[in-house]
């Protein structure tokens, strides 16, 4: 019975850690130029990002499965270059977890980066440095707790997912049963000791993973 905790908690910490790592790189780009550039169609994006965060699950596991499957836009092109289909795989629960949980890393981080102070970035610009070199030296580090918490968000939201994750990758034993599938799958068979091991699991890694980055956060933001 433990194996069967076990194997779904190593695959919900890589797919939420995957997802987590291409949050945090593209969230933080998406959150500058939402935050400091302005462009045709900003709102649009904005909605664009957004739409994860109010959609429910399925129906983003549906769209996802209609760009990623075989007759897609997506999954259409990457079958005729390689033979592959990223339906039911774990790389596809990895973009499952990356779609719900960017918007609270982008509307986290976007925040963060609109309060840091404007005049910092311009006495940076007349010292010659340029956007980019203030991006990265002056205006993410002051904007680093929202960031840090909008990682977080990022991370408990891919360890729970479960509607998308359940359209574009099924519940394959040993492959894409994360711990929420796995939980929902010993609850329908009525396997209890399995469910309520599975959960307490899930919790006690949760409330580590608050409690570490709790730390962190409190150490890197003095």
């Amino acid at each position: 019975m433990l194996e069967d905790a076990w194997i779904p908690l190593l695959i919900t910490l890589k797919v939420a850690v995957l997802s987590t790592a291409f949050v945090a790189v593209l969230g933080i780009l998406i959150s500058y130029a939402l935050a400091r550039r302005e462009f045709r169609g900003k709102w649009l994006a904005d909605i664009f990002v957004t739409l994860p965060l109010v959609l429910p699950p399925t129906v983003t596991g549906y769209l996802l499965v209609v760009l990623l499957g075989k007759n897609g836009i997506i999954g259409q092109t990457i079958f005729e270059l390689t033979g592959w289909s990223l339906l039911f795989t774990w790389h596809a629960a990895v973009i499952a977890a990356f779609v719900v949980s960017l918007p609270l890393m982008v509307k986290t981080t976007a925040s963060a980066i609109g309060s840091v102070d404007r005049e910092l970035e311009y006495a940076a610009y007349t010292l010659g440095h340029s956007e980019l070199e203030t991006m990265l030296f002056v205006t993410l580090p002051l904007a680093k707790k929202g960031i840090l918490a909008g990682i977080v968000l990022s991370f408990a939201r891919a360890v729970g997912e479960f509607g998308a994750t359940l359209m574009v990758a099924g519940n394959i034993p040993g492959k894409t049963n994360t711990m929420s599938l796995s939980i929902y799958t010993a609850f329908q068979s009525g396997n209890d000791a399995l469910a309520n091991i599975l959960v307490i699991t899930l919790v006690v890694v949760s409330l580590l993973s608050m409690a570490l980055t709790a730390r962190f956060v409190d150490r890197w933001s003095v």
